[in-house]
């Protein structure tokens, strides 16, 4: 073999260990990773399947293409509460998947277990959940899409007060959310002259509400004011306040959303009719926006039922990512990532939301609800509103 050969197979040889060495990285150079940290298993599964749902709609509606960049979605399931697995998936996700973006966190210490990791690593976090209001102070690269739980009780409070509806008793999960529930319709109410006569904090897995119901029945309070998490919960709860006759006894239920939460809300049936709630998505809301997204999220999910709010707060987070795509030119730099996330403003399918700069929390408006039927489903209706709202507390 003459050395001129020798040279060219040498390096051909170089080129192709190049080729299969670089391949990978042009690959990902040409991907947008977003890691989506939810329960998707245990008692809190329809969280991450909600969360899902919404991102999987907003791609349908708008393609998995932005700035010549292909967006991919990375899942990971915490079986929560878990802030420990939620942590690891975290470290995982920024380590080795070398994601773009963090999303998703459906419960409040899943999402505080988080934080430093994205702070550390400077990657902006989507939540699309957890409504405690400090959540956004434990680091700057979170920005939340969803609520907080402050931002829709303190109207709640509001509401109450202007209807006559002064003696209350509020039974809340006992964790961050619930806590902030709790205070910030108890500081609302005793401005309108209310008072709260007893506070019920109950555990955050499996309650067993009888004794619970049973104490709020012996007070006799004009009303209760509820939070408790979407689903199971709420079922448990309405299925209760029914069979020891709280309406009957004049007591009436006021509540955050997740208590009539719309993906439960049809298997409740009838025993949620004239329940009187504060929130700011319901899937009944009339508007153009929301009108495609149902349709949308139907086409994605053929077996995921109605949409809930945690659905919109996904494919709300998922625009502001597209966004931010589109504006740095699929470069993700997380600093001017944070930049343009908070300046995030549009039409929602639940009305007009922008980003506080402040805070980089969601400012939008929290509207009263009562369960009506509609044809034969039972749905939220809207009938009042306070415009504009942020959290209270900030």
């Amino acid at each position: 073999m003459t050395m001129k050969k020798f040279v060219n197979i040498a390096t051909l040889a170089t080129l192709a260990a190049l080729a299969v060495t670089i391949a990978p990285l042009a690959r990902a150079q040409d991907t947008i990773k977003v890691g989506v940290i939810a329960a998707f298993s245990g008692p809190f599964a329809d969280y991450g399947k909600q969360m899902e749902g919404g991102i999987k709609a907003y791609m349908a509606q708008n393609g998995a293409t932005v700035a010549g960049k292909k967006i991919e979605i990375i899942v990971k399931d915490t079986t929560g509460p878990s802030p420990e697995i939620a942590k690891r998936l975290a470290q995982e996700l920024v380590i080795r998947d070398k994601v773009d973006f963090l999303a998703g966190f459906g419960l409040t210490p899943e999402a505080l277990a988080v934080a430093p990791i994205a702070e550390q690593a400077k990657k902006p976090m989507i939540i699309m959940n957890a409504a405690t209001s400090i959540i956004t102070t434990k680091s700057n690269y979170i920005a939340r899409f969803s609520m907080t739980l402050p931002q829709v009780s303190a109207p709640m409070a509001t509401w109450a007060v202007k209807n006559n509806i002064k003696k209350v008793v509020t039974l809340v999960a006992d964790y961050g959310p619930g806590i902030d529930a709790e205070a910030a319709f108890k500081n609302e109410l005793a401005k309108g002259g209310g008072t709260v006569t007893e506070s019920i904090r109950v555990p955050l897995r499996n309650p067993e509400f009888a004794p619970y119901i049973q104490r709020i029945k012996d007070a006799k309070p004009d009303a209760v004011f509820i939070f408790v998490p979407a689903g199971e919960q709420s079922i448990a709860f309405m299925k209760g306040y029914r069979e020891r006759g709280l309406a009957e006894a004049g007591i009436k239920v006021i509540a955050t959303g997740d208590l009539t939460d719309d993906h439960v809300l049809p298997a409740m049936g009838d025993a949620t009719l004239g329940v009187i709630t504060t929130f700011h998505y319901s899937a009944a809301h009339k508007s153009p926006e929301n009108a495609a997204f149902l349709k949308s999220f139907a086409a994605a999910n053929p077996n995921g039922g109605r949409p809930n709010f945690m659905a919109v707060a996904a494919y709300d987070g998922m625009a502001a990512i597209y966004e931010v795509v589109r504006k740095l030119n699929g470069k993700i730099d997380g600093d001017k990532a944070m930049e343009i996330l908070k300046t995030i403003k549009f039409n929602s399918p639940r009305g007009p939301i922008a980003i506080d700069p402040q805070t980089r929390d969601i400012v939008q408006t929290v509207y009263v609800r009562k369960v009506e039927k509609i044809g034969n489903e039972v749905y939220n209706v809207e009938f009042d509103q306070f415009a504009n709202q942020k959290d209270p507390g900030k």
